[in-house]
């Protein structure tokens, strides 16, 4: 979130980008919670698959930030490994939930 204010401080591509990375960062986090007060196995794993999708797409917006030189990869280095390190707790979650007996 902090990221994304200081992005906001300038109109054009960083503020787009902001929106962007704010939706799907913060969207990680709020599925994950649906997820646990699931209703179901499957609607579970529905939430957990889309948790794991956003933080794929917060993974991309990370990059594109580096690549058009909007900030370094040395300032977004934290959060790429924050981020990587969901895609690698979330994605074996819904692995074995899908693996286990109902």
């Amino acid at each position: 979130m902090r990221l994304c204010q200081h992005l906001d401080e300038k109109p054009g591509v960083r503020r787009t980008l902001s929106n962007q990375l704010l939706r799907s960062g913060t969207s990680i986090g709020a599925n994950v919670q649906e997820a646990r007060a699931g209703q179901s196995r499957a609607d579970f794993l529905s939430k957990m698959a889309i948790a794991l999708k956003e933080a794929r797409e917060t993974h991309y917006w990370l990059r594109l930030l580096i690549v058009t030189e909007v900030l370094s990869q040395a300032a977004l280095l934290p959060l790429q490994t924050e981020v990587e390190e969901l895609t690698r707790i979330i994605g074996p979650i819904i692995v074995s939930t899908q693996k286990s007996n109902p």
